[in-house]
């Protein structure tokens, strides 16, 4: 069966989520500030949907059309939408325990525990979300990899000072976004209360080397804060520049002024 994760947006309206959800007779039910609805089939094990505030959604046991279908319903609920969503899969099935088996790309469920799900979902909602901001942090990073090149070059970066001021905000906007959303990458507070379901939430995180690609992100967002510190300090520097100038403007038209009084005193 399959197990699919997406991140479609920034943030999910949760509340008003949850509003649709029941007018159109889904009995969505929250854990946490999660929320979760049950797809009955009578042929089979159930379907399972996990909507986190963080704009991540994970379904167990759905078909893609169906997958598609619910993303649809919910996207006037995302806040600030992504255009092209991330979106990542597996297979999974019922065995005697949970485990996951790395090589066949395979999750086994030792049953339909909604918890057990949830906590595995937790983990998996966050490798999607960590794919979104591999992929920012490396466009941001292509966009950019001219500048320090340039200025390696040729001394100075030959760009007005309001694309530089602009591509300084860009760069600040981007760092400062995935530093406000690092936390959604830590233990979750569910587990804090349930702590015998966190090792589902661990081994799901090992499975998608949530800590070695978050030390490889924290790598890249130092190369995002040099080349911001790079881009700052040539703006300084034209600035600086710009003020010695008017400096000197100013003193060449003083002593011109005096010479030419000096000058008058002749006449």
């Amino acid at each position: 069966m399959r197990c699919s994760y997406y991140c479609v947006g920034d943030i999910y309206n949760i509340d008003e989520m949850a509003k649709f959800l029941r007018e159109i007779g889904r009995e969505p039910k929250f854990y946490d500030n999660v929320i979760h609805i049950r797809k009955e089939n009578e042929e089979g094990p159930s379907g399972d949907a996990f909507f986190f505030p963080y704009g991540c959604a994970i379904f167990w046991g759905l078909e893609e059309e169906e997958e598609h279908q619910i993303l649809s319903e919910l996207r006037p609920y995302v806040i600030y939408p992504l255009k092209f969503p991330t979106h990542d899969q597996s297979t999974f099935h019922y065995g005697e325990s949970t485990i996951i088996e790395e090589e066949e790309d395979e999750i086994v469920l030792e049953s339909e525990d909604i918890l057990i799900k949830l906590s595995l979902s937790h983990g998996l909602s966050q490798s999607v979300k960590l794919e979104w901001f591999e992929a920012s942090v490396s466009r941001t990073i292509e966009k950019t990899r001219d500048l320090p090149e340039e200025l390696a070059r040729k001394g100075k970066i030959y760009m007005s000072r309001k694309k530089l001021s602009k591509k300084i905000g860009a760069l600040f906007a981007e760092r400062n976004s995935i530093n406000l959303h690092s936390d959604i990458l830590d233990t979750p507070e569910f587990f804090w209360r349930r702590p015998r379901y966190e090792p589902y939430y661990l081994m799901a995180s090992e499975y998608m080397d949530i800590t070695t690609r978050l030390d490889i992100l924290n790598r890249r967002l130092g190369v995002i804060h040099e080349l911001y510190d790079i881009l700052s300090s040539e703006l300084n520097h034209r600035h600086s520049s710009r003020l010695e100038l008017i400096i000197i403007l100013l003193i060449l038209i003083e002593v011109v002024v005096l010479l030419h009084k000096e000058f008058l005193k002749f006449f």
